[in-house]
C-alpha cells in the first residue's frame, strides 16, 4: 500500500500529476484544478490511495488527509467508481460534502459529471453519519449552511421576487443546473429565467 508520496513535480494536466520518486516519474490521478496547479519543479506531497483493478494500478492522491478520508467514503459507496469520487472532491472540498450531506442537499452531487439523481442519495443515505464527527468537518454544521445560502438559493428567492411560485423556480433552478449552468448567481439565473419563459409546464408561459 502507498499511503504517501513525496517529491519534485515531473508534469502535470488537469487531473494529473508527475511526481519524482527514486529516479521514477510516478503518475498521480488527483482532483482537478487544486493539485494539478501545480508546476513542474514544484515540491509536492500527497496524501495517496492505490486502487487496484484488474487491468490496471492507478494511484489516487491527495493534498490533505480529509480529502483521502471522504475519498475512502466515497468508493464504498454503490455506483461511485474512483474516478466518480474523484470528481465529486474536485467539485467540493471535504467540508462542503459534510455539509451536503448533513442538509441532504442531493443537488450539491448532482452538478458532478456522472453523478444522477440516485448516486446522489446514495451518497447522502451512505455517508450519513460518518462525517459530522470529523475534526475538519466542524465548520459544515446546518446552522452554518443556512448562514451563507447558496447561489441556487439566491436565484430561486430572485425568481420568487420577480412573481414565480415557489415550486416552479425550484424546479426550474434545478433543470438548469442538470442542464450544466454555471452555480453563480448571474448566469444561473438567466439559464433558470430561459427555461420558465420557454414555456416550462405549468410554468406563466407555459401552455394552459
Amino acid at each position: 500500500m502507498i499511503a504517501s508520496i513525496r517529491g519534485p513535480v515531473l508534469a502535470a494536466g488537469a487531473g494529473w500529476a508527475v511526481v519524482g520518486l527514486g529516479g521514477l516519474g510516478m503518475r498521480v490521478e488527483v482532483p482537478s484544478g487544486r493539485v494539478s496547479q501545480a508546476h513542474p519543479g514544484d515540491e509536492i506531497a500527497l496524501h495517496t490511495s492505490l486502487v487496484v483493478r484488474e487491468d490496471a494500478l492507478t494511484l489516487f492522491g491527495f493534498a490533505t488527509a480529509a480529502e483521502l478520508e471522504v475519498f475512502g467514503h466515497l468508493i464504498s459507496v454503490s455506483g461511485v467508481g474512483p474516478r466518480s469520487a474523484l470528481g465529486v472532491l474536485s467539485a467540493l472540498a471535504p467540508a462542503e460534502i459534510a455539509r451536503a450531506v448533513a442538509a441532504e442537499d442531493e443537488k450539491a452531487f448532482r452538478k458532478v459529471s456522472g453523478i444522477g439523481p440516485k448516486t446522489a442519495k446514495l451518497i447522502i443515505v451512505s455517508l450519513a453519519g460518518k462525517l459530522a464527527a470529523t475534526d475538519w468537518a466542524a465548520d459544515a454544521t446546518p446552522d452554518q449552511a443556512a448562514a451563507t445560502p447558496s447561489a441556487a438559493e439566491g436565484v430561486v428567492d430572485g425568481l420568487v421576487g420577480l412573481g414565480w411560485g415557489q415550486s416552479e423556480a425550484h424546479e426550474a433552478v434545478s433543470d438548469a443546473l442538470d442542464a450544466g449552468a454555471p452555480d453563480a448567481s448571474a448566469e444561473l439565473l438567466r439559464a433558470a429565467l430561459a427555461l420558465l419563459q420557454a414555456g416550462r409546464p405549468g410554468s406563466r408561459g407555459g401552455t394552459r
